[in-house]
């Protein structure tokens, strides 16, 4: 059973832990912009209560929902994925499409639409290469073979993780050796970081930047610290960037629509007010 229309609309994020999310800022911050009555909550769900209360979203009294690790890959199996979640394998917005339970995949959008903000040109290439071998890595990967990227090199130190993307999506993707990545460099007019490395409390990315060509344009998928060395690095040589949090703001947008019926925009005032967040945090 559906939450009473006449009541306002909630959604929610489900993670285990989830406190540390920003999604609720991004989705109040929206609600209150564009007068709509509504809420979003944080809901801490254990492995072993996920399924629960997923199969009983609308009782629990949500139209809709974002999934957070450890749970959106099993999620897959407790919705009606579109194909975008099930080509990613993992699902982190789901909404109800006339009773049904449905589930995708945003961050694909997110990374594309955030790509284009930034950097509106940046599919004038042949080359791509993608560092990691994770969830986000597939779905860097599936976006870029949306937009018509023709060879995507994707390294990662497994490399028979990288072979498994590469027999996944097709002969577009190439598995690289995590050493060869210097040799490659001088190609990619794109580079991604899907990694960790650089991330607050982890390992630096080592890359020398300078082998890139002078229109490349770098992305980096973590955003604390918002200004990764990468990012800086690469804006010290004139290169173009997009940062995580911009695919963190453009990922939310499908799912609010979805879930209160009205698409928002990611805003000047929106970036300033979660960058402000993090910075306290």
């Amino acid at each position: 059973m559906m939450p009473n229309e006449t009541t306002p609309r909630a959604a929610c994020l489900i993670g285990w832990p989830a406190a540390h999310s920003r999604s609720p800022l991004i989705h109040h911050h929206w609600l209150r912009s564009m007068d709509i009555p509504g809420g979003y909550s944080i809901e801490s769900i254990p492995p072993e209560g996920v399924a629960e209360f997923v199969m009983n979203l609308s009782k629990h009294g949500y139209i809709g929902a974002n999934v957070t690790i450890p749970h959106k890959e099993r999620v897959l199996k407790l919705t009606s994925p579109d194909r975008r979640a099930r080509a990613v394998g993992a699902a982190n917005t789901l909404w109800y499409d006339h009773g049904t339970l449905r589930a995708t995949n945003t961050d694909i959008e997110g990374f594309i639409d955030n790509l284009d903000h930034a950097a509106h040109d940046w599919d004038h290439t042949d080359d791509a290469l993608v560092l990691g071998a994770g969830g986000s890595s597939r779905a860097v990967v599936f976006g870029l073979l949306e937009r018509g990227i023709k060879h995507i090199y994707v390294a990662n130190r497994s490399l028979d993780r990288a072979e498994a993307m590469a027999a996944q999506f097709g002969s577009r993707v190439v598995p690289l050796a995590w050493e060869h990545v210097a040799s490659m460099l001088p190609r990619a007019s794109l580079l991604v970081n899907t990694t960790s490395l650089g991330m607050n409390g982890q390992p630096p990315l080592t890359i020398d930047l300078d082998l890139l060509p002078d229109q490349a344009v770098v992305a980096d998928l973590v955003y604390v610290p918002l200004d990764t060395p990468l990012l800086a690095g690469a804006r010290a040589r004139g290169l173009r960037t997009a940062d995580g949090l911009g695919m963190l703001l453009y990922q939310a947008v499908r799912g609010f629509e979805l879930w209160f019926g009205q698409r928002p925009d990611v805003t000047s005032e929106l970036r300033r007010l979660v960058e402000a967040d993090l910075t306290v945090a």
